[in-house]
């Protein structure tokens, strides 16, 4: 199954099953189900059967018709993990981590799939990396493999935005990788029972149409269950939390000459059995505090 949040024009969201090009508002037909994703993402597998009923109905709306939200809109907590490609440890010219290497995004940093990212007043070394993500289903704390395995509600497609001179303004990342708008993922939640092998998976960015990464999540150095299995140890995982899984090689960054984001760039990222999530990239404007 498809989850996802539809965004009506006045902000409101509805979650929202896909079937391809059709859209249902799961509340509007099951109204005993929850209507925050991060309350319903638990609720899923008891709600199975009601869902798949669902998809026998005549559709509310049609996907080219509808503007789709951040499936989660405020993620309690957004992980992420560096340098978990081989070849993108191989082009930084690093050592392969023995240990994984986290740090977090703000939840602030949470964007829709086709959503503007902000190129920041304060700085020009913008950057994209492609990343497969997957969003926690139900409470979790030192997990084994197997329990790793049913704490992984589905999985989306993420761009880990980054500035890289605030990146790097010290050793901890949090700051420079946590920008408003740098978390854009989506466009839905893909269910973890519809991904066989989390591991198998072609993952590819494009900037105005040029392909910039190209690679496999098999090229990943720790694998998502191993993900879990490690963050579990030290914090109680819960329902709506976000784990970016790292990127691969060809981010701009690394590229000689550098090839940093600008205004007016649209970046597009783009996971096999997930989808895609396109965003323009914008000249920060906005002087109020987001909602």
């Amino acid at each position: 199954m498809r989850l996802a949040q539809r965004r009506d024009p006045d902000g409101s969201l509805h979650p929202a099953l896909i079937n391809g090009d059709r859209v249902y508002d799961i509340t509007a037909h099951l109204p005993h189900a929850p209507r925050e994703m991060i309350d319903l993402l638990p609720q899923v597998d008891a709600l199975k059967a009601d869902l798949e009923a669902l998809l026998k109905c005549p559709a509310d709306h049609r996907l080219p018709d509808i503007a789709l939200a951040a499936p989660i809109t405020r993620p309690g907590k957004i992980m992420a993990l560096g340098l978990n490609y081989r070849d993108h440890i191989a082009e930084a010219g690093l050592a392969s981590p023995e240990a994984q290497t986290w740090f977090a995004k703000m939840s602030t940093a949470a964007n829709g799939p086709f959503d503007a990212v902000d190129l920041p007043k304060v700085s020009d070394k913008l950057d994209y990396e492609a990343e497969l993500a997957f969003v926690i289903g139900r409470r979790t704390r030192h997990a084994d493999r197997e329990q790793a395995r049913a704490a992984i509600a589905g999985y989306c497609v993420a761009n880990d935005v980054s500035v890289r001179d605030f990146q790097f303004h010290s050793s901890q990342f949090v700051v420079g990788k946590s920008f408003d708008t740098h978390c854009p993922f989506g466009p839905w939640i893909v269910t973890a029972d519809e991904i066989v092998d989390p591991q198998t998976l072609g993952i590819r960015c494009f900037v105005n149409g040029e392909e910039r990464q190209n690679s496999n999540t098999a090229g990943m150095v720790f694998d998502v269950f191993a993900m879990v299995v490690y963050l579990s140890q030290a914090m109680t995982l819960e329902p709506g939390d976000l784990i970016l899984t790292g990127t691969p090689a060809g981010v701009g960054a690394v590229r000689k000459p550098r090839l940093y984001l600008k205004a007016g760039d649209v970046v597009r990222v783009e996971i096999d059995e997930i989808g895609h999530i396109e965003n323009r990239i914008v000249p920060e404007t906005t002087p109020e505090p987001r909602a």
